[in-house]
């Protein structure tokens, strides 16, 4: 029995899932996992993985698929994938997948006769396919945010005012009324929520945790990208729109004279061939494919300094799950946030902000801190705190399951 009360059945219903490697789906599953090793019987009804590639998984193309993948019984659902994804396509996407999970979420229901429905935004269209079930089996619905798809849809510039927009809020309004329970990872989130409508003695609050193991010591990145004894400056992750990494190749362009400072880009995504093309003729910019999760943790030290630039629309309308490998692993972290958000918070005592569309204070800030390796040393101190006291796993996850065991009684 869990150690929390009851074991239940719990149903989940969300579009991204491992093995995707960032993002969403390592989270999903992280959670998902637990629970099962908990002694929780858990079916996941899941999208085939596809980001950040946006590219469709060979093995899965075309069909349903059912395993049991470390103590969870998953069904994986075809859906489309668009190579550009724009915001038509993106709405296509998510509707594919609500469509397609609808089947397999109804089977799921009847074989599983769940005690809570789970599901998660991204993606917010499939929320009516986990209410419907929820009804149906006449148990809670849990909705988790893991960012406001609608705003950050608008902040990138996918979705713009006018009639579009208007039904897009009108549903996530509907979306948010029909949970019991609404989670968010973030307290801006969660005052965000609460503006939307949402009851705040609905509102809980499920973060992420820090999800990359401490460095083996395995890979010499330093060595194999021939970086030397160079100040490192490094983004690893998703590369879209909404990070608005332009701001990093301008900040660039600007300490092109400091031969001893380099900035690394690491990930894959929609934008990287844009940033690619920004950064020509710039020796002191590298780009890297996302690398092996058993290697992150030795390329997370490898760096002297993590960037976290965001775009100020979308600044509390999300918050990186990136941030608490880049916390965990006791180096600084430079963020474009504006002072009073949550990035900035988060970042307080472990790092610094400067005001996001700045490239001249980014640029001014990473020399500083090139320059000033005790202050790095504190601030890293300060990160390291940070990710044991906020972004433990263990302590993340007991806490969902008392806050489960509360609301079933």
């Amino acid at each position: 029995m869990s150690a929390a009360g009851r074991n239940r059945r719990i149903l989940f219903i969300g579009l991204n899932y491992a093995p995707e490697p960032i993002g969403i789906g390592p989270y999903s599953a992280g959670l998902l996992e637990a629970l099962a090793e908990r002694g929780h019987e858990v079916r996941a009804i899941v999208g085939q993985p596809y980001y950040p590639d946006w590219k469709m998984h060979d093995l899965l193309r075309g069909r349903w698929n059912t395993a049991h993948e470390n103590g969870v019984t998953i069904t994986r659902c075809p859906h489309y994938i668009p190579a550009n994804p724009t915001g038509r396509r993106r709405m296509a996407h998510h509707m594919s997948f609500a469509s397609s999970a609808y089947p397999a979420a109804r089977q799921a229901r009847r074989e599983l006769k769940p005690d809570l429905v789970m599901t998660v935004a991204p993606s917010l269209i499939s929320a009516p396919v986990a209410a419907r079930m929820a009804r149906r089996a006449g148990v809670p619905l849990w909705l988790h945010v893991q960012d406001f798809e609608v705003g950050a849809a608008r902040a990138m510039g996918l979705l713009g005012a006018g009639r579009v927009a208007d039904a897009a809020l009108r549903f996530e309004r509907r979306a948010l009324a029909s949970a019991n329970v609404v989670s968010t990872i973030s307290e801006p989130m969660r005052h965000l929520l609460a503006e939307k409508g949402v009851d705040p003695a609905n509102i809980f609050e499920l973060r992420n945790w820090a999800n990359h193991p401490a460095p083996a010591g395995d890979r010499d990145y330093r060595g194999e990208w021939n970086l030397g004894e160079k100040f490192v400056a490094l983004y690893s992750g998703n590369i879209a729109n909404k990070q608005g990494l332009e701001i990093v190749i301008e900040a660039a362009r600007l300490l092109s004279h400091r031969e001893d400072i380099r900035i690394i880009i690491c990930g894959e995504g929609p934008n990287r061939l844009r940033l690619e093309e920004l950064a020509q003729g710039l020796a002191n910019v590298q780009f890297h494919d996302l690398q092996p999760a058993e290697d992150v943790g030795d390329l997370l030290q490898m760096a002297d300094l993590h960037l976290l630039p965001q775009l100020a629309e979308a600044e509390d309308l999300v918050l990186p799950s990136k941030l608490g490998n880049m916390l965990s692993s006791g180096r600084p972290v430079l963020a474009t946030a504006h002072r009073g958000s949550g990035i900035a918070s988060e970042v307080e005592g472990a790092g610094a902000i400067v005001p996001p569309g700045d490239p001249q204070a980014l640029a001014w800030a990473m020399e500083r801190l090139a320059d000033d390796p005790a202050s790095r040393a504190r601030l890293g101190e300060g990160a390291r705190h940070a990710a044991v006291e906020r972004w433990s796993k263990g302590m993340i996850i007991d806490r969902f399951e008392a806050a489960m065991q509360d609301l079933l009684g």
